[in-house]
């Protein structure tokens, strides 16, 4: 769920004035379109964001990876338009690399993450299509999708609506490929080969 919180009688905002903003209260916060929204999810989405994360921290640890994981990670992104946005992932993972290339840095992170998730909630419309694009465009190798409610559309979960995972990986031209994982299938992660993790494990978290 989404919150406005600059009025939109305002002017819309850069993303320099979206890093400077003086945000009323502690949260997660994305820069749409000129307009700063709060995220609201519920306890089910964060244990499920949580438990992803604790799964790839796992990966990262039991094969002393290169990757930083973490829920607190601002990415910005450009929209189809060519507009800036502010974009707060679920969970992230990022080459440790690139991360402590600047450590002191407060902005956004502007290199492509290795791993996006994001965990859909009642505005699915922007995980399956505008996020997916923008992604896509900056060029995050990986791109998670955890529908466990089923909200998406039914071309892509099926009639009726199965909770699913995509796995979105970009291809030779650039574009996502999208392949989907239900029930008690394995997923399978180009960025952790090793990984042991079922779709029902994420979804009962």
């Amino acid at each position: 769920m989404m919150q406005t919180i600059n009025s939109l009688t305002q002017p819309s905002l850069s993303f320099t004035q979206f890093l400077e903003y003086d945000f009323p209260e502690e949260g997660r916060y994305e820069l749409i379109n000129g307009t700063i929204v709060k995220i609201l999810a519920t306890r089910q989405h964060d244990n499920i964001a949580e438990f992803v994360a604790d799964a790839f921290k796992a990966e990262v640890k039991r094969f002393n990876l290169n990757y930083r994981v973490s829920g607190r990670v601002m990415i910005r992104t450009l929209s189809s338009e060519g507009k800036e946005q502010g974009r707060f992932p679920d969970v992230s993972v990022v080459d440790r690399t690139l991360w402590d290339a600047n450590s002191t840095a407060y902005t956004a992170f502007t290199d492509p993450l290795q791993i996006a998730v994001e965990v859909v909630s009642s505005n699915w419309e922007d995980d399956y299509i505008d996020k997916l694009d923008e992604y896509q465009r900056l060029g995050i190798t990986e791109y998670w999708i955890v529908d466990y409610q089923a909200i998406g559309s039914r071309s892509l979960l099926g009639n009726p609506k199965i909770p699913t995972v995509f796995i979105c990986l970009l291809n030779e031209t650039g574009q996502y490929q999208l392949y989907p994982y239900r029930g008690n299938d394995q997923i399978v992660s180009l960025t952790f080969p090793e990984l042991s993790l079922t779709v029902n494990q994420i979804f009962e978290a």
